[in-house]
């Protein structure tokens, strides 16, 4: 690996830059490394570690991160011709550049006109309104039903979490939502609806998700096993 000086933070492995993201922890009594869902590699450093040696780190397990990248899911880019698993239907993306309607859907596909290189950046503008329409109906439908309000509800693309609440009665959500079965959808959004009652994960929250989404267990399990998928799109 050739380092660049100080905020130079990039692994090269067998022709491969493998960009790192370094933060400091006050806390942390070693070097650590870990992936995130989307495949980000963070290097965390104690306070005083030198940069060089985190980096010198990081070389040494290079074998281990790209295991690890290798084993995630293919990257699925915005592009004609991609399949996109809209909550949790197949539709191609289908590039139509004559077509006056922006991005629609029809057929099983989500149709986009306009020039080429405006396609990636309309389907994902196109995701995210969808995303905000199906969680924002379920999400208010849902407060009605445990009698509580939402102060603001706002659409991220976040890799560690699906969803949350805050104490205010905010509520938070990943866009990629969209590209779940809608009944993974459907529980997250009780799940953090359910929060506005009960800020725990005790049993009368558990038993208020049951009362406002279907199949619990399958949800949650298709999130363990398979929810990293979400983070292969785009």
């Amino acid at each position: 690996m050739v380092a660049e000086p100080d905020d130079s933070k990039v692994l090269r492995v067998a022709e491969r830059e493998i960009p790192l993201l370094v933060s400091r922890n006050p806390r942390a009594r070693r070097i650590s490394i870990s992936l995130d869902r989307g495949g980000g590699v963070h290097l965390v450093l104690p306070r005083r570690t030198p940069l060089s040696q985190g980096l010198d780190f990081a070389e040494d397990k290079a074998g281990w991160i790209l295991d690890h990248l290798d084993a995630l899911p293919e990257h699925v880019p915005f592009e004609d011709g991609a399949v996109l698993p809209l909550l949790g239907d197949e539709h191609v993306i289908r590039h139509d550049p004559a077509g006056r309607r922006g991005v629609w859907r029809a057929d099983g596909a989500i149709w986009v006109s306009g020039q080429q290189e405006h396609l990636s950046r309309r389907v994902h503008d196109f995701l995210k309104v969808e995303a905000r329409r199906e969680i924002s109906a379920r999400a208010r439908e849902k407060a009605e039903i445990v009698g509580r309000s939402i102060q603001r509800l706002s659409l991220r693309d976040t890799t560690s979490r699906w969803g949350s609440c805050s104490a205010e009665g905010n509520l938070s959500f990943t866009w990629r939502l969209i590209l779940a079965p809608e009944t993974v959808l459907d529980y997250v959004v009780a799940h953090e609806v359910a929060h506005l009652k009960h800020m725990n994960h005790g049993p009368r929250f558990w038993a208020l998700v049951a009362r406002l989404t279907d199949d619990v267990a399958h949800a949650r399990g298709w999130l363990r096993k398979r929810g990293d998928r979400l983070l292969r799109y785009g």
